[in-house]
């Protein structure tokens, strides 16, 4: 959850005004002042199960939850009290094919709350060992350098991107000291605080040698690519991952690595 959702929570707990979707969501108009009640959430999580087999993780049916619960706890909303617009213009999950990956987009009433990337690969792909030759995280992460996002100065949503698959591919629940995670939120705090544009530390500055940084590597798979996502995903304020950043270079390798595994 963002900062900005945890700051919301604790004003909805102080007894102010509930949370509504263009407090979470880059939306406007009738849905931004709509606060997000249970069952628009549970329609949301329903309609992302049936399309992409799951409820993403991090995604706009988990930041709804998070929302209505709170609305819920706090009295403002009923358990099942349901906006208008979710009842009148619906809530949709669309896919489209783009190279190896699916871009996912959802949306409320008809107005975007989320739009993220993911392996077109099945669910549950079989157990099988990928091949030695299939591309790692390290490569994923310096696939992200070169390809369209290189130049992209680096914000917290691609540092939290970083951060996840570093993890990954070590193996370990922390950020190492000095390695590829720690570079990446040292990056996006220093351009946080920089406002030339030709001053900000790019992706490809971080992830140029992000193979050699790694202590540790290993071969992506799907769910390195649904963690990657998720936490992209959790720290963009429009949720939707940058198009070959961090998130996206991850899933395509996730995506080829299966793919060559059921070849």
């Amino acid at each position: 959850m963002s900062q900005q959702q945890v700051h919301r929570n604790a004003e909805v707990e102080a007894g102010k005004d509930p949370i509504k979707y263009g407090d979470v969501f880059n939306v406007s108009g009738e849905l931004a002042s709509k606060p997000i009640a249970p069952r628009d959430a549970a329609l949301m999580q329903a309609t992302e199960n049936e399309a992409l087999g799951q409820t993403q993780k991090g995604g706009p049916a988990s930041v709804m939850q998070s929302a209505a619960a709170v609305n819920t706890d706090a009295g403002i909303v009923g358990r099942q009290d349901i906006s208008d617009v979710a009842r009148e213009q619906g809530v949709s999950v669309s896919q489209t094919k783009v190279g190896v990956n699916r871009v996912i987009t959802e949306s409320v009433g008809g107005q975007v709350v989320g739009q993220f990337v993911e392996p077109d690969v099945p669910m549950n792909s079989p157990g099988m060992a990928l091949e030695p030759d299939a591309i790692t995280i390290g490569e994923a992460l310096e696939a992200s350098a070169v390809a369209g996002a290189g130049d992209k100065p680096v914000d917290h949503s691609d540092a939290a991107a970083i951060q996840a698959a570093e993890m990954r591919a070590t193996g370990k629940n922390e950020t190492e000291p000095g390695g590829l995670g720690a570079r990446a939120q040292s990056a996006a705090t220093h351009n946080t605080r920089t406002p030339s544009y030709f001053h900000k530390t790019t992706l490809s500055h971080v992830l140029a040698d992000a193979k050699e940084k790694l202590p540790t590597d290993k071969h992506v798979t799907r769910e390195d690519a649904e963690g990657v996502i998720a936490a992209e995903l959790r720290n963009k304020p429009d949720m939707k991952t940058t198009p070959a950043g961090v998130a996206a270079s991850v899933a395509a390798a996730a995506a080829i690595n299966q793919n060559a595994k059921s070849g």
